[in-house]
C-alpha cells in the first residue's frame, strides 16, 4: 500500500466514520429510494394523474391513448440519446459553486436520468394494452388490429426481459431485445399509425403523431450513422489489462464514453475515454470482466467499429464541487483517470487493485503519480480487501471534499454510496441501468 505519510492511517479499521445521519433521513438514503426509482414512480404517478383527468372528463378512447403512449415513448427513447444526455449535464453541472451543498448535492444527480426511461417504458406499454383494448371494441380494420396485437406482444417482450433479475442473468439477450425489439417496435409503430390514418383518410403529413414518430427515428438512427471502423493501437502491460489507443481525427472531453465493437450488429461495450491534455486522440482502459474483454485482451484486433456521439459520465458530477474525492477499484481508475488529469477540480484519488506495476504498468502508474502525489494506493494483492467505505471517509475528511465519486463494481459501489450518503456525505456511482 502507498500512503502518504502524516495523512491516513494504515489500517482501515482504525478510521473511525461518525454516526449515521438521522432514521427518517436514512429512509431517503435507502437504495430502493435512490433517485432512479423517484423518477420512475414520478412518471408513473403523472400518468395516472392524467389518468384520472381523463375518466373525470371527457374519459377515453383510442385516439386518446394513442396520443398518450407516443408521448410516453418519446419520452423513453429521447432519455438514451446522447446529445439529450449531454445537454442535460450541462444544465446540471451549470450551478455555480455558491449555491448551497444540498442543492448541488441533488443536482449531481443527474445521472439518473434512466429512471425517466423506465417510467416511459412502463407507462408507454400499459397505454398501448390500453388502446389496443380500445381498438378491439372500437372494431378497428383488421391490419391496424393485427399490427397492434403484434406490436404488444413485442413490447411486454421487451419490458420483461428488461426486469433486473432477467437482465443481469441474461445482458447479451437484453441488449439484443432491446435493439432489435426497438427497431421492430418502432417500424411497427409506424405501420400503425399509417395503417390508422389510411382507414380516416387522413393525410399524415397533418398528423402530430408522424412528426413525433420521424423525431425518434432520427433519434435512433443518428448513432449508426456515425458508425465507422477505425484503427487502434493496444498494449497489453498484463494479460489482465489492454490500454487501446485511438487518433482518428476524435480527441473527446474527459469524463466522456465511447462504444466500441468487433460486431456492430450484435454487441457494444462502453469504455470511458482517457485523452491526455494537449494530445489528439485518446486511450481506452479494458479490463478482463468477461467473455468479449477476455477475447478482445487475448487476440489484440487492429481495427474496431465505433458509433454514436461520445456521451458524459457519472463524473462530469465533478464541476458541482469546490473539491471531490475519487474511490476506484480495478479497472475503475480508467473513468478517473481523465478528470485526474485534467485537474478541473482538485481531487484525491483512492484506489484499491491488484499488483497495480504488474497489472497496469509502470507508466500508467507513474503518470497517477505525477498528478496526484498524495493517491492512496492500496495493493490488495499484497494487504487484502480493505474497508473501501472507511477508506474513502478517512479521505474525505482529511483533504475537506465535499463530495466521493466512486468507480468500481455494482456491489462496492453501492456499498460505498449508500455508506457514505447514511452518514450525510454526498456520493456518488454508476447505477447501471441500461
Amino acid at each position: 500500500m502507498r500512503t502518504p505519510p502524516g495523512t491516513l492511517p494504515d489500517r482501515p479499521q482504525d478510521i473511525t466514520p461518525p454516526r449515521p445521519i438521522s432514521r427518517v433521513r436514512r429512509v431517503w438514503k435507502h437504495p430502493r429510494l435512490m433517485h432512479h426509482n423517484r423518477l420512475i414512480a414520478l412518471v408513473l404517478t403523472a400518468n395516472l394523474i392524467v389518468l384520472a383527468v381523463r375518466l373525470a372528463g371527457d374519459g377515453l378512447n383510442a385516439h386518446t391513448t394513442g396520443r398518450l403512449v407516443l408521448a410516453n415513448f418519446a419520452l423513453t427513447v429521447l432519455m438514451r440519446q446522447q446529445y439529450v444526455i449531454n445537454v442535460l449535464f450541462r444544465i446540471a453541472t451549470a450551478a455555480p459553486l455558491r449555491w448551497p451543498l444540498r442543492i448541488r448535492w441533488m443536482l449531481a444527480k443527474v445521472y439518473h436520468f434512466g429512471g425517466l426511461h423506465v417510467g416511459g417504458a412502463l407507462a408507454g406499454t400499459c397505454w398501448f394494452l390500453v388502446q389496443t383494448a380500445m381498438l378491439t371494441v372500437e372494431r378497428a380494420p383488421a391490419q391496424v388490429l393485427a399490427v397492434s396485437y403484434l406490436l404488444l406482444a413485442l413490447l411486454i417482450a421487451v419490458v420483461v426481459i428488461a426486469l433486473p433479475p432477467l437482465r443481469s442473468r441474461h445482458h447479451d439477450l437484453f441488449e439484443r431485445t432491446h435493439r432489435f425489439g426497438g427497431w421492430a417496435a418502432l417500424a411497427l409503430f409506424w405501420a400503425q399509425t399509417l395503417l390508422s390514418l389510411q382507414a380516416q383518410a387522413a393525410a399524415p403529413l397533418t398528423d402530430p403523431g408522424t412528426w413525433v414518430l420521424a423525431v425518434l427515428t432520427f433519434s435512433v438512427a443518428l448513432p449508426w450513422l456515425r458508425l465507422r471502423k477505425v484503427p487502434v493501437h493496444i498494449e497489453r502491460p498484463s494479460p489482465h489489462v489492454a490500454i487501446a489507443r485511438f487518433d482518428h481525427g476524435e480527441t473527446p472531453f474527459a469524463g466522456s464514453s465511447t462504444a466500441i465493437s468487433r460486431s456492430p450488429l450484435t454487441e457494444w461495450h462502453s469504455f470511458a475515454n482517457v485523452p491526455a491534455p494537449g494530445q489528439s486522440g485518446f486511450r481506452l482502459t479494458i479490463s478482463r470482466a468477461g467473455d468479449w474483454t477476455g477475447a478482445f485482451i487475448d487476440d489484440l484486433p487492429s481495427h474496431v467499429w465505433v458509433k454514436g456521439i461520445t456521451t458524459a459520465g457519472v463524473a462530469n458530477i465533478e464541476t458541482l464541487f469546490h473539491k471531490v474525492v475519487y474511490v476506484a477499484t480495478g479497472s475503475g481508475i480508467g473513468p478517473c483517470l481523465p478528470h485526474l488529469l485534467a485537474a478541473q477540480v482538485p481531487s484525491r484519488l483512492v484506489w484499491a487493485t491488484r499488483t497495480p506495476r504488474a497489472t497496469y504498468g509502470d507508466t500508467l502508474v507513474e503518470e497517477i503519480l505525477t498528478v496526484q502525489p498524495d493517491a492512496v494506493i492500496w495493493d490488495t494483492n499484497e494487504h487484502g480487501k480493505p474497508d473501501m467505505v472507511r477508506l474513502a471517509y478517512a479521505a474525505y475528511q482529511d483533504s475537506g471534499a465535499e463530495a466521493v465519486i466512486c468507480i468500481s463494481n455494482k456491489k462496492l459501489t453501492w456499498q460505498v454510496v449508500h455508506g457514505l450518503e447514511r452518514l450525510g456525505i454526498p456520493a456518488y456511482g454508476a447505477i447501471w441501468d441500461s
